[in-house]
């Protein structure tokens, strides 16, 4: 079984890949995030900014509990897009998060990665079989399983 070192930066690496296909998805197959995709796309960042810490950092379980706070977010915000989706009638579109998201400074200068312009019910394109919410729910899952892994481990790193 790998280290705990190999771990932290594959979910890392695993994170900022996601977020790579998310913005490849929003440029050229003009998928607009909603807010909830763009709460996502800050956890991943999140995630995986955390995650290349521990796997620097002496303390790397404290910094791992963190990375499995922002997985578990993330993963609460999926559910969440994954419930308006099985409830039509419901948005999560032009609301007060939305205005609030995309007043937040990285919104301001990253719009391109982190500006909700789009709408939660847009958001039943399959890939591969799953929407990108189910997608996002599955990857969030497997983060936080990692990172639980982590966490119970004895070894020092």
């Amino acid at each position: 079984m790998p280290n705990n070192r190999t771990i932290l930066m594959s979910l890392s690496a695993i994170c900022f890949a996601l977020i790579g296909a998310a913005l490849y998805l929003q440029h050229y197959k003009d998928m607009l995030p909603c807010p909830l995709c763009v709460i996502q796309r800050y956890a991943f960042f999140f995630c995986g900014l955390i995650c290349l810490a521990a796997a620097s950092a002496r303390q790397f379980k404290l910094w791992s509990f963190f990375g499995l706070a922002g997985s578990l977010t993330g993963l609460f915000f999926a559910g969440k897009q994954l419930w308006v989706l099985a409830h039509p009638g419901r948005s999560c579109g032009i609301d007060p998060m939305q205005t609030m998201l995309n007043q937040v400074p990285t919104a301001i200068y990253l719009p391109w990665i982190f500006e909700a312009d789009g709408l939660c019910e847009d958001a039943v394109d399959k890939l591969l079989g799953l929407t990108i919410p189910q997608w996002s729910t599955l990857w969030f899952a497997i983060i936080s399983v990692s990172l639980l892994v982590v966490l119970a481990r004895r070894s020092p790193r």
